[in-house]
């Protein structure tokens, strides 16, 4: 008989519990401070500029990428791996659309956030009922354009998940950030979407450029169904 028994962490008393916690504290305090950092490094990015012209299928037919945008002057594009072919979306993108903040706290901040696949909208909509989702998330198709190819979704490898950025100057699009493999892990709460993008959480707090547009913190939040146009 097996005598092995599950390894737990060590067991201690409330005093040495408390220590040990103030000591991880203080390294988890070091690294938000360098997140912010990083962060606002982020937002000084330079941007690079889309010439191309791509065509997408949405729920209202054939789209822009300026479309995508929904009027709004930042964009996330997340890109969910599911190639024409396959008969099911990449689990791993499903964890991520799974975690997604409702869009309404992102569009408080002018951003809007999307789902891109080559796989045709039709198999796009079935897998969407299959999975149950019903945060209203716009997922477009791109099968038969180059969008995915040219921002590094689609290789010479198959398919990549990833996230890419972009920023609108009127009608002009421009491509700001860009992560894929691991760095989208963290991703899941308005504050870590947001946080990729140029404007970032637009609080008054935070390291951005002069005039970059900026409110004080916790008066701009509401409840999904409160924030009205």
């Amino acid at each position: 008989m097996s005598t092995n028994k599950q390894p737990l962490p060590e067991v201690v008393s409330s005093e040495a519990w408390k220590s040990a916690l103030d000591q991880l504290l203080i390294k988890e305090k070091e690294l938000t401070r360098a997140r912010d950092a990083l962060n606002a490094e982020r937002r000084r990015l330079p941007m690079m500029k889309v010439a191309k012209d791509y065509i997408f299928q949405g729920e209202l037919g054939q789209v822009s990428l300026l479309d995508l945008f929904e009027g709004r002057r930042q964009l996330i594009v997340y890109h969910f791996m599911f190639a024409p072919e396959w008969k099911a979306g990449c689990d791993g993108c499903s964890w991520a659309v799974d975690a997604m903040t409702h869009p309404a706290h992102l569009h408080a901040r002018d951003t809007t956030l999307v789902l891109v696949s080559r796989a045709p909208r039709e198999k796009l909509m079935q897998y969407w009922s299959r999975m149950g989702w019903s945060n209203p998330l716009p997922w477009y198709s791109s099968y038969g354009s180059d969008f995915n190819v040219d921002f590094g979704a689609t290789t010479d490898h198959g398919e990549r998940h990833g996230v890419s950025v972009f920023l609108r100057d009127g009608n002009d699009i421009y491509r700001t950030y860009y992560t894929g493999a691991r760095g989208v892990e963290y991703l899941g709460s308005l504050w870590t979407y947001l946080d990729l993008t140029p404007f970032g959480r637009q609080e008054t707090w935070e390291d951005s450029p002069e005039g970059w547009p900026q409110t004080e913190p916790y008066v701009w939040n509401r409840r999904h169904d409160e924030y009205g146009d």
